[in-house]
């Protein structure tokens, strides 16, 4: 799911101090000490060169009542026009108000609340009925005039978005509550009723305050009381190896390493491997993730909390470059440095969220400015911008329009890449009027021994999102080589379900017990529908994994087996993820995913009834949402009402019109009811839809040929073959047609290319 918001945090120092002023807002509220928690005011207290750093932070300006010290947008009566609506932000007794058009497509006047990030941009939230703060989609662009700000815009300046999409402002996709609280303020509980669909959120801080990193402090607070105030009794101690001064989220190293410079390489190393949490604590919220806990605390592993997304196409280019809006986690795993040992803070100072140096004066700090910091090196003018180190490592990309963050995975610019799956590089991306294949060349002059002489995982990825051939062997070799980023491994696993033959089991059987919990996490997402008994009780080992999120999506994988085909243990273990299972996806109940997820899970346990309700459960929190429309016409399917679900299929098709699931479900509906020439029309129109589907397109070629037009069904197949080249099924129906056509030359051909697809071996 989309977090559309959730990083607007300042990129610059802000002017703002804290200020703690209640608003009476019935909605979000400061919690009375829950779990521990004491409030950045006592912690203040004793570490006040800390709170100096963080106020005015990033963090500490995540979101803030609205007041005169912190709303910087221009409430002077300015006025946007979008797509026929007029809003006017304006100044009314002491309060910010917009005038805007409403959920009922109506203008109305609201007050704003609160505040949400500063820089580059500063968001604005609105209480509406039911607990709920939405976002407005006019946000200020808080950088300077020079650069373009000092002005309202849209955050979808293309889009016309009535009242009722989703992404409306008043929308559930622009809902506080889910897309952004836990984020951006500290000890956040949702407290949402599903019953009544409503809210009660509380939080104990409402920024992003210090125990949102360190932990609950009430131990802390027990353990300092004797060492500090007029009180003092004792001299305070060194850190103990496990009490940590009672803190319950330790983030230092715990190992014994430390850097030391590598005269020959110029790359500073450390003596050990790190051990630290400070990667995952960050990560709960510098990551594109799912919560599976409610209320998650900091300290425990990522994934114990949290559902990381993987390399997946609208996430991450093939090569695992940010695309879509991924944040840094993502990025960050996949570099040399992560595996080097580099944390956050080593580049950034915690408490002010700022960089430790400027320019390359931040990467000196491991990288022998005399190596890595000259035209040699660079093959740029030393002090140029194509001679800082971040422009051709670390590129850019633009989020919520103004935006620009940097890609975190440190990698080697591959202009060869893009001349070979199209995915982005830095150095056209500053040379914009020079191509690919000239900074390819370039690269190759420079450094003939250089990265771009070694494979790139990225190169498998691309070969299994498209179905090219040789897909499968080259996803296999990455999930195999413990060298490739565990992220891009896990990725790997995901693409093999299409293109999977008996040939991966090895890669599979490797993966359930590899080292590394994301790997393992995706094994259950690529195991085939069909599960051979060894496979079954293989992945059945992993209901005893120590990481909830392994757990959990072993579940999944193994909902409709029959407990009997696992041993005693296994079945108590499956029994024990089962309910982890269900209790992660009622931790965003507030979504109809989340119960359309349970449905599926619901049916395929052999629940048509149970899997129904959370269908419509789905469709009462969003009327709109067409996966539940399109399962529900699917259990009519099963239960023999093909007429009901037709409705449901047409009236999700005049809610998107340009969804292809909906027309290809509703072509096969009429190829059930024998209504052809519909059939033909709806399963054509799926296809030009989704070009890239070459399941679609071989159901319309099927199609095709059985109503007498083997010629459109041939160069249907041939469109889908050129687009996915290592599909099966589009191949089988290739010759297939082609010989009873009596075109056994084209048969010959495509069988030729089967065979090398499957080759027979003895």
């Amino acid at each position: 799911m989309h977090r559309l918001f959730m990083k607007s945090i300042s990129r610059i120092a802000a002017l703002a101090a804290l200020v703690s002023i209640a608003l009476a807002f019935p909605a979000p509220s400061r919690a009375e000490n829950p779990s521990g928690f004491v409030g950045v005011q006592v912690c203040t207290g004793c570490h006040q060169q800390q709170s100096d750093l963080w106020r005015g932070s990033h963090h500490a300006l995540a979101m803030q009542p609205a007041t005169e010290a912190t709303v910087i947008g221009d409430f002077s009566g300015a006025t946007v026009s979008h797509f026929g609506v007029l809003t006017t932000l304006s100044r009314a007794d002491g309060k910010f108000r917009v005038h805007t058009d409403g959920p009922d497509g109506a203008l109305h006047d609201y007050d704003v609340a609160y505040t949400f990030g500063v820089a580059p941009l500063q968001q604005y939230l609105i209480a509406l009925p039911g607990g709920r703060l939405q976002a407005l989609g006019i946000a200020w662009d808080s950088r300077p005039k020079t650069e373009g700000g000092q002005r309202w815009f849209q955050l979808y300046p293309d889009q016309k978005l009535p009242a009722g999409d989703r992404l409306h402002w008043t929308g559930r996709d622009q809902t506080w509550n889910y897309q952004c609280a836990d984020c951006h303020s500290t000890n956040l509980s949702k407290n949402y009723d599903l019953t009544t669909d409503t809210y009660k959120t509380s939080w104990v801080d409402v920024d992003v305050s210090c125990e949102a990193c360190h932990g609950p402090g009430a131990r802390h607070v027990a353990w300092a009381q004797p060492y500090t105030g007029p009180q003092a009794r004792k001299p305070l101690p060194a850190a103990s190896p496990t009490e940590h001064f009672g803190l319950t989220n330790w983030l230092k190293p715990t190992d014994d390493g430390h850097w030391e410079m590598n005269a020959e390489t110029g790359i500073a190393q450390r003596t050990e491997k790190l051990v630290s949490a400070e990667l995952d604590t960050c990560a709960a919220c510098h990551s594109r993730r799912r919560p599976i806990v409610p209320n998650a605390l900091p300290g425990p592993s990522l994934l114990d909390s949290y559902a990381p997304a993987l390399l997946e196409p609208g996430l991450y280019h093939a090569d695992g470059q940010i695309d879509g809006e991924v944040f840094e986690y993502g990025s960050f795993v996949q570099s040399r440095m992560y595996q080097a040992g580099v944390t956050c803070s080593n580049c950034h100072e915690p408490h002010s969220a700022t960089l430790r140096a400027e320019g390359n004066t931040l990467c000196a700090q491991c990288h022998m400015p005399e190596k890595f910091d000259t035209a040699a090196h660079t093959h740029h003018p030393v002090g140029s911008t194509g001679a800082q180190c971040v422009n051709c490592h670390m590129p850019t990309k633009n989020y919520m329009v103004v935006d620009a963050r940097r890609d975190h995975s440190f990698r080697i610019p591959r202009p060869d890449l893009t001349t070979s799956i199209g995915v982005p590089n830095a150095c056209t991306q500053c040379h914009t009027r020079q191509s690919p294949e000239w900074a390819s060349r370039a690269i190759a002059e420079w450094y003939p021994k250089g990265r771009q002489t070694q494979p790139h995982y990225g190169t498998a990825l691309n070969a299994g999102r498209t179905g090219a051939l040789g897909a499968e062997h080259a996803l296999d070799q990455v999930i195999l080589d413990p060298t490739v980023p565990a992220i891009a491994r896990a990725s790997a696993l995901l693409l093999l379900p299409r293109i999977a033959t008996r040939a991966s089991a090895p890669a599979l059987q490797a993966a359930i017990t590899d080292n590394d919990p994301l790997v393992r996490a995706a094994v259950p997402r690529a195991l085939p529908a069909s599960l051979p008994p060894p496979l079954v009780q293989a992945t059945a080992a992993l209901f005893a994994d120590p990481v909830r999120t392994v757990r959990i999506e072993a579940a999944r994988a193994l909902a409709g087996i029959d407990p009997q085909a696992l041993a005693p243990d296994q079945r108590d273990g499956f029994a024990k993820a089962m309910q982890e299972l269900h209790a992660a996806e009622m931790v965003n109940a507030d979504r109809p995913e989340a119960h359309l997820n349970l449905g599926l899970l619901d049916l395929r346990q052999r629940q048509p009834a149970e899997a129904q309700a959370e269908y419509q459960t789905a469709l009462r929190l969003d009327p709109t949402f067409v996966p539940a429309m399109v399962n529900l016409a699917d259990l009519d399917r099963i239960s023999g009402q093909d007429q009901q679900g037709a409705d449901m299929l047409r009236k999700a098709m005049a809610t998107e019109p340009d969804n292809a699931d909906v027309r290809y479900s509703l072509g096969l509906l009429f190829v059930r009811q024998h209504n052809y020439a519909e059939a033909l029309v709806l399963l054509r129109r799926a296809s030009e839809l989704a070009p890239n589907n070459p399941r679609y397109s071989y159901v319309y070629a099927i199609a095709l040929s059985s109503s007498g037009a083997p010629d459109q069904a041939i160069a249907e197949l041939e469109r889908a073959h050129r687009q996915t080249p290592g599909d099966r099924d589009v191949l089988i129906a290739l010759v297939s047609i082609a010989r009873e056509k009596g075109d056994l030359d084209k048969a010959q051909f495509y069988g030729s290319e089967l065979m090398r697809l499957n080759p027979v071996t003895r």
